[in-house]
């Protein structure tokens, strides 16, 4: 179900609709990377200062300077991370539309999906936001502890949160948030599989930009193939 959920969504890429959402995500993504990565470099320009006191070598000034020079290998590395939180606001913000290609494309004649009421979406939103963020730095402490599986604890861990996500807001378009929650628990096993497929490409750098929209189109496939086993196209 989930390799054949990937690869309906790959084969849409074509598609000129979807392609447009696709590559205006791609855009959306790495502009708000670079705007968090902007944040984390002037929070560590902010407490290292004009000048820095390291051990032995005494004062020097040019720490500043080299966090300007490395800042891009700097935004590269720190992507693996920061992805995580990017491709949760971005999958919020392209769900519907990915969903409705997806759908018109794949799945012809389902009457319109209800529309989420914006204060219950940005609240979904902010929810699982911060639940991705609060996880991400607590898990530092099991980065630290258990350092040759942290890539594994990584996928492990977001796989379940943004499977979680992005499963409650596909399904949520077609069944409620009641109805979409009942179904995750139902299905966890399937979705947390799902979501360690699509965590796995957030720790390489720039196929990262790609996951937000089309693990959304993925997790449409399969809130449909589980609730419709035999879609159509």
């Amino acid at each position: 179900m989930i390799l054949s959920a990937f690869l309906r969504t790959l084969g849409q890429i074509g598609d000129p609709r979807f392609r447009r959402v696709l590559l205006l995500g791609i855009g959306l993504t790495l502009a708000l990377l670079v705007a968090v990565y902007a944040l984390v470099l002037w929070l560590i320009q902010t407490m290292v200062g004009d000048t820095t006191v390291l051990p032995v070598i005494g004062e020097v000034t040019w720490v500043g300077d080299l966090l300007g020079f490395g800042s891009l290998a700097l935004m590269i590395a720190l992507s693996v991370f920061l992805m995580v939180p990017v491709a949760s606001a971005i999958t919020s913000l392209f769900l519907d539309e990915v969903a409705q290609a997806v759908e018109d494309r794949h799945y012809p004649g389902l009457p319109p999906a209800p529309a989420v009421p914006l204060a219950e979406a940005f609240r979904d939103t902010v929810n699982f936001l911060g639940i991705i963020v609060g996880a991400n730095l607590a898990a530092l402490v099991l980065y630290a502890i258990f350092t040759p599986f942290a890539l594994f604890i990584f996928w492990g861990l977001n796989g379940y949160l943004l499977g979680m996500e992005y499963f409650q807001l596909a399904a949520m378009r077609r069944e409620g948030r009641d109805g979409a929650t009942r179904l995750r628990r139902r299905h966890r096993l399937t979705i947390w599989a799902a979501g360690v497929l699509m965590a796995m490409p957030l720790s390489v750098p720039l196929v990262n930009l790609l996951v937000p929209v089309l693990g959304a189109a993925t997790f449409t496939h399969i809130y449909h193939a589980i609730r419709r086993p035999t879609p159509s196209g």
